[in-house]
C-alpha cells in the first residue's frame, strides 16, 4: 500500500530514479576534472615560473593571469551556458563542454610561452563553463526534493575529493614528467566521463527557457577582465595610483555598473537581479564569493611558502595540502546534519569564523614553524569550508523553481569563480606589493636592468640570485624574510574578508531549517526529462 503512494507523489521517472546514484557518480566525475585542474595547477605554479626548459619562466602577474584567464571566462559564460543547457538540454551541453575542456587541456600541455598558456587556459574555462552548472542542474532533476540536500552534500564532497587528488597527482606528475603533464592528465578523464555520460545520464531541459543575452555576457566579461587587469597591474608595479592602473580599474567598474543597469532593464537578462531581493539568497551567494576570495588568494601564496621557503618538492607540497581536502571530503556530506540541528545561520557563521581564525593563523608562520602546525591549519580551513559550501548550495538551489536549476547553479558558480578570481588578483597584488616593498632595499647588489624583474616575486628574486652566482647567495635570506612578511600581510587581508562574510551570514541566513514544502508546492511541474 505504501509503494504506490510514494510513486504517485514522485516527480522523477521511475527509471531515472533507480539509477540516480550512478548518475550522481558520473556528474561528480565531470565536476572532478573542472576542480582538479585548478588544484593541480596550484602545485605547478612554482615549476611553471622557473626558466626554460624546466618551466616557462612565467612572472607572478603571468601566473595570476594563467589562473584567472580560466576563472574569468568560466564566470563570464556560466549564465549563457546555463541558459543554453535549459534550452538545448543539459546532457548535450555537458558533453560539448567536456569535449572543449579536453581539447583546451591538450593544447595547454604543449604551450610554448606564458601567453599561449594563458590563451589555452581561457579555452579550458570556456569548456568548464558548460560543465559546472549543468552538473547541478541535472542533479536537481534526478533527485526528489527531500534527497536533494544529501545529494548536494555528496556533490560538494566531490570538490574536496578533487582538491585532495589534485595536488598529489600534480606532484607525482612533476616528479616524473614535464610541467605540461598536469594538463594532459585531464584528457583520459574527459574521455571516460564522456562515455559514462552518454550511457547513464538522462537529458533534461526547461520547458520555458529564457532568451540568450549576448550584450550582458560581453559587458560582464569585459568589465571583469578590465577590473582584474587593473588590480594585477597595480600589484606588478607596486603602485595602485599609477594612471594606467586607475584608468583600467575605473573602466572595469564602469562597465560592470553598465552591466547591472542593462540587466535591470532587459526583459531577458543573464542575471535576474530580482533574485537578490531575497536577503537569504543574497547572503548565501555573498558567503560563497567571500570564502573563495579568501581561500584562493591564500592557496596561491601557500605554494610559494611550502616550496620556496620551506624547500618542499611539488609532491610533498601536494601531500601537505591533503588535510585541507580530506576535511572537506569528510565533513561536506555531513554538514546537513548540523544544519538540521542548529540551522543555516549558526553552521555557516561558525564555518566563516573558523576560516577567518585560520587565515589569521597564517600570519604566525615562519621559516622554522613545525610543519604539523601548518597541517592543523589546513585541516581546520577545510572543515570551515565544508560547513559553508553545503548549506549555502542548498539554500541557493532550493530558492528557485526546479526548472530554473541551471540559472541557480550558474549564479552560485559565477560568484564562486568571480570571488576566486578577485581573491587571486587582489590578494596576489597585496602579496606582490608587500614583497617588493620588503626586498627593495636589498636589490642594490642586482644589476639595474634586472631590479624591477627581481622584485616581482620570491621566485624572480631567487632566479636572478642564481644567475649572479656566489654574490647572489646573499639575496636568499632577505628574499625569504620579505616573502614571509608579505605572506603575513596577505593572510590578514584574507582573514578580514572572511570576517566580513561571517557578519553577512550571521545577519541574513535563516536561524533554523525551513519548514517542509506545502502540498501545493510539491505538485509543481518538473522540468522535462528525456
Amino acid at each position: 500500500m505504501t509503494t504506490p503512494a510514494v510513486s504517485a507523489s514522485r516527480r522523477i521517472p521511475e527509471e531515472v530514479h533507480r539509477r540516480r546514484w550512478a548518475i550522481l557518480g558520473v556528474l561528480m566525475l565531470s565536476l572532478l576534472i573542472v576542480v582538479l585542474d585548478n588544484s593541480i595547477l596550484n602545485v605547478a605554479i612554482k615549476t611553471i615560473s622557473t626558466p626554460e626548459p624546466t618551466g616557462l619562466g612565467a612572472t607572478q602577474s603571468e601566473l595570476e593571469w594563467a589562473i584567472n584567464a580560466y576563472t574569468l571566462v568560466f564566470a563570464g559564460l556560466l549564465f549563457t551556458a546555463g541558459l543554453l543547457g535549459d534550452r538545448l538540454g543539459r546532457k548535450k551541453v555537458l558533453l560539448g563542454g567536456l569535449a572543449v575542456f579536453g581539447i583546451g587541456s591538450a593544447l595547454a600541455a604543449f604551450s610554448g610561452s606564458p601567453g599561449e598558456l594563458i590563451t589555452f587556459r581561457a579555452v579550458m574555462g570556456l569548456g568548464a563553463a558548460f560543465v559546472m552548472p549543468a552538473t547541478l542542474a541535472v542533479l536537481m532533476n534526478v533527485f526528489e526534493r527531500e534527497e536533494q540536500p544529501k545529494a548536494i552534500g555528496i556533490w560538494a564532497g566531490g570538490v574536496g575529493l578533487a582538491i585532495a587528488i589534485g595536488p598529489i597527482t600534480g606532484g607525482l606528475l612533476l616528479d616524473h614528467f614535464w610541467w605540461g603533464s598536469v594538463f594532459l592528465v585531464n584528457v583520459p578523464i574527459v574521455v571516460l566521463a564522456l562515455a559514462l555520460m552518454m550511457w547513464l545520464v538522462p537529458d533534461s531541459r526547461d520547458p520555458n527557457p529564457g532568451r540568450l543575452d549576448p550584450v550582458g555576457v560581453v559587458l560582464s566579461v569585459v568589465g571583469l577582465v578590465l577590473l582584474v587587469y587593473g588590480i594585477i597591474k597595480g600589484g606588478q608595479l607596486a603602485d595602485f595610483t599609477d594612471p594606467a592602473v586607475l584608468a583600467t580599474t575605473g573602466a572595469g567598474l564602469a562597465v560592470l555598473v553598465a552591466f547591472v543597469v542593462f540587466e535591470k532593464r532587459s526583459d531577458h537578462p543573464s542575471i535576474d537581479v530580482t533574485y537578490f531581493r531575497n536577503k537569504v539568497f543574497s547572503a548565501a551567494i555573498a558567503a560563497i564569493a567571500l570564502v573563495f576570495f579568501a581561500l584562493m588568494g591564500v592557496t596561491f601564496f601557500s605554494v610559494f611558502y611550502t616550496q620556496s621557503v620551506l624547500g618542499y618538492s611539488p609532491l610533498q607540497t601536494g601531500l601537505l595540502m591533503l588535510p585541507l581536502a580530506a576535511s572537506q571530503l569528510v565533513f561536506a556530506p555531513r554538514a546537513r546534519l548540523l544544519v538540521d540541528r542548529f540551522g543555516n545561520r549558526v553552521t555557516t557563521t561558525a564555518g566563516m569564523v573558523l576560516i577567518a581564525v585560520m587565515l589569521a593563523a597564517f600570519a604566525t608562520l615562519e621559516a622554522d614553524t613545525p610543519v604539523w602546525l601548518l597541517e592543523v591549519y589546513f585541516f581546520l580551513m577545510g572543515t570551515g569550508m565544508a560547513h559553508i559550501m553545503t548549506p549555502t548550495s542548498v539554500v541557493i538551489m532550493q530558492a528557485l523553481p526546479r526548472e530554473k536549476a541551471g540559472s541557480a547553479s550558474a549564479l552560485s558558480n559565477t560568484f564562486r569563480q568571480v570571488g576566486g578570481a578577485l581573491g587571486i588578483a587582489v590578494l596576489g597584488s597585496v602579496l606582490s606589493t608587500a614583497y617588493r616593498t620588503g626586498i627593495e632595499d636589498d636589490l642594490d647588489r642586482v644589476p639595474a636592468g634586472l631590479r624591477h624583474t627581481a622584485g616581482e616575486s620570491i621566485e624572480a628574486t631567487l632566479g636572478v640570485a642564481a644567475k649572479l652566482g656566489p654574490e647572489g647567495g646573499a639575496l636568499v635570506g632577505p628574499a625569504n624574510d620579505a616573502f614571509l612578511h608579505a605572506m603575513h600581510v596577505t593572510a590578514l587581508w584574507g582573514a578580514g574578508v572572511a570576517v566580513l562574510g561571517a557578519v553577512v551570514v550571521a545577519l541574513y541566513l535563516p536561524g533554523r531549517p525551513p519548514r517542509p514544502e506545502s502540498p501545493e508546492r510539491e505538485r509543481e511541474p518538473v522540468a522535462a526529462v528525456e
